[in-house]
């Protein structure tokens, strides 16, 4: 009873948590969640709601919290111990995982509910969770001959262990790759703040010189704005070469294992692919209208893209005599060509988006919109120092949530931005329990003589991961399964991405956009241009997004096992998407861990689909003003608060009154008239 995660905490005691207490604490959380399971199946009176339903749903609460904190530390502040002890704890949760699948016993108590279901008077929440829990067991194999279980049980724990594989590889990775350049004029053309910061972090690890790695702060300035081409081709290579070297942190035979073992899964289930396996349980219902979704926008946006690419290439030719363009040219020649036509670029910019403005600035846009207050505390136990915690209150000063913020790289961090929760928002026992909401980024550090400063980019990351933490908050649901973010995969994206708009707005950019040396707010013209060249080069970057979406349909929507190739496979799905020469050196899936490490298989898609939907809804949010109370208060009842409590496309349709229409997400990008 030493281990501070076997006693009873509210938030999180990461000060008292040593990294030989996981273990005990994840095997001892399974203990008591089996335990819980035994006791429903035993149960000698007749199944019902309350003691099958509502009694599973409410068990394993320390297990889940314990797994929280562990796999959010693995994320956000890993070692070798923590990688070493996921290596040995994701069996075991997997294997627990499917005893309560495959449990026969608790499936047909739950299956007497589910037949008795439309007499049982249930809420809209209720009859959501008896059918989410009757899937998720007959979906899962609960139905299977006992040789099939052993096969799926085998199949599962070996997934678990690969994704991971899949996941440290890429950190190693991203770690492994340094360039130390010791020549002041290889870092002609980059931003003063860049510079600073590649000193700042070769004196940290006792060098002389600047230091480029492959974290996102330091990869993006370099590549966006080094002259240096040779410099910046060496770089993309490393960066597009993850886990793609045949050594020992190469991922393709990962990729092929998790890709077939994904499909032999899904057949076992009855299923045509993995694909059809996952679109079931979201919007989007089936492979084939995933593709004709992809395919309609690609229509529409492959021309675009086209002429913004002969237009690229022309002004590259022209600056630089440039006569073929390469992937490491894009994001180069794409800043030049956005200075010379909007004059517009990152360094005009980021003085106006002091990383504590913009903070200030999206809790005054959650104020306004939905009425909470942030207040920092420093009474929150935290993992790192640099981690910034809130106590969330709403007008009336009641509690909603509590909220930690970690903005910059680090060593054990892994690559880009997350939203994460370390405890789930229910109703229990007469109380309304209230989240505990977390954001991971990895922005631009503070160097000696400058604040962190952000990239406009950044600012809009950091409003996105805040939409999907306003969904966690202000969850307001009975059941922690339907809460927060616990929605369609196809869904799960609206809040953030619907987030971002507020960024392109006048009336919230005067909120927050200040000059951090002078206090002079950000002049109406760079807010035009702003708005101006948000649908600069719209068709490539839609193209981008495409190619991601139909990478993942590849390895998810039919038989994988003919695919021996990873980067054979890759250049042919890319085919009909790719404008720039093919990198040999580089291969997409090995470092796609948005598919083979994180939820996103056969769901990539899911970001193209949430952009129709955040501009439908934007453009409601616009008739009638951006801080309109009325519509926000709409957004927050049947969007924010409701979780998953029912159908997405019926609380969209509350919200909105109609269904999305995908031509203004085509308007918004320019691509249509």
């Amino acid at each position: 009873m030493n281990n501070p995660l076997l006693q009873l905490f509210n938030a999180a005691p990461f000060s008292k948590i040593n990294t030989e207490h996981f273990l005990p604490a994840i095997k001892n959380g399974i203990v008591i969640a089996r335990e819980e399971i035994d006791q429903i199946v035993a149960n000698p009176e007749p199944p019902s709601f309350l003691n099958t339903i509502e009694a599973l749903e409410y068990g394993g609460e320390l297990l889940d919290r314990v797994t929280s904190v562990f796999f959010n530390l693995n994320s956000a502040e890993t070692n070798e111990d923590i990688q070493k002890i996921a290596q040995e704890a994701s069996p075991l949760l997997s294997e627990f995982g499917n005893d309560i699948a495959l449990n026969l016993d608790l499936f047909k108590k739950i299956e007497i509910v589910y037949n008795h279901r439309d007499e049982l008077n249930l809420t809209p929440e209720q009859y959501t969770l008896l059918t989410k829990r009757y899937k998720s067991f007959s979906r899962n194999g609960a139905n299977l001959p006992s040789d099939k279980k052993k096969k799926l049980r085998e199949i599962d724990k070996e997934l678990s262990k690969l994704s991971l594989n899949f996941g440290e590889n890429v950190l190693a990775e991203t770690n492994k790759f340094e360039m130390l350049l010791t020549n002041e004029s290889d870092l002609d053309g980059l931003p003063e703040g860049a510079k600073e910061a590649a000193k700042a972090m070769a004196e940290a690890k006792g060098k002389k010189g600047w230091l480029v790695t492959l974290d996102y702060p330091s990869y993006i300035p370099f590549i966006t704005y080094a002259k240096n081409r040779e410099l910046r081709k060496k770089l993309a290579i490393a960066f597009g070469s993850k886990g793609f070297h045949n050594d020992d942190l190469d991922n393709q035979e990962i990729v092929l294992k998790i890709a077939n073992l994904r499909h032999q899964r899904a057949q076992l289930l009855g299923y045509l692919s993995h694909a059809h396996y996952v679109l079931e349980e979201r919007m989007a219902e089936t492979p084939d209208n995933v593709f004709s979704f992809l395919n309609e926008i690609l229509e529409k946006a492959k021309p675009a893209a086209e002429r913004e690419f002969k237009q690229l290439e022309g002004f590259a030719k022209e600056l630089d005599g440039i006569d073929h363009l390469e992937k490491w040219d894009g994001a180069y020649y794409t800043e030049k060509l956005k200075q010379k036509l909007f004059d517009l670029d990152d360094e005009k910019l980021k003085p106006y988006f002091k990383l504590d403005n913009v903070i200030h600035g999206v809790f005054t846009v959650a104020e306004k919109l939905f009425g909470l207050q942030f207040e920092e505390t420093t009474d929150i136990d935290k993992y790192h120092e640099e981690v910034k915690t809130y106590n969330v209150t709403d007008t009336e000063g009641n509690f909603i949530s509590l909220f930690y913020a970690d903005f910059h790289p680090r060593p054990g961090k892994r690559n880009g931005a997350w939203m994460t929760s370390y405890k789930s928002q229910m109703r229990k026992d007469n109380e309304n329990i209230r989240p505990h909401v977390s954001i991971v980024c990895n922005f631009t550090k503070p160097t000696p003589s400058k604040p962190s400063l952000l990239t406009f980019n950044e600012v809009t990351t950091l409003f996105h991961e805040f939409g999907h933490a306003l969904h966690g908050m202000l969850a307001n649901t009975t059941y922690p399964g339907l809460s927060g973010t616990s929605v369609y995969w196809d869904f799960v994206e609206l809040p953030s991405q619907v987030l971002e708009n507020w960024c392109y707005e006048k009336e919230a950019l005067e909120l927050f956009a200040k000059h951090y040396e002078t206090g002079e707010v950000i002049p109406m013209e760079l807010v035009e241009k702003i708005k101006e060249s948000a649908t600069f080069m719209e068709g490539i970057t839609t193209l981008r997004q495409l190619s991601f979406g139909l990478l993942d349909m590849s390895w998810h929507a039919k038989d994988p096992s003919a695919i021996k190739n990873v980067k054979e496979h890759e250049k042919k799905t890319f085919a009909e998407t790719s404008l720039y020469p093919n990198v040999e050196e580089n291969c997409m899936s090995t470092a796609f861990s948005h598919i083979f490490q994180g939820g996103y298989s056969a769901g990539y898609y899911s970001y193209k689909w949430a952009e129709v939907l955040d501009a439908d809804a934007f453009e409601y949010f616009k008739e009638n003003g951006i801080f309109d109370k009325e519509v926000a208060t709409k957004f927050k009842d049947n969007v924010l608060s409701k979780g998953g409590t029912e159908n997405p496309m019926k609380l969209y349709k509350r919200f909105r009154g109609q269904e999305p229409k995908p031509e203004a997400l085509l308007k918004r990008a320019g691509l249509i008239k």
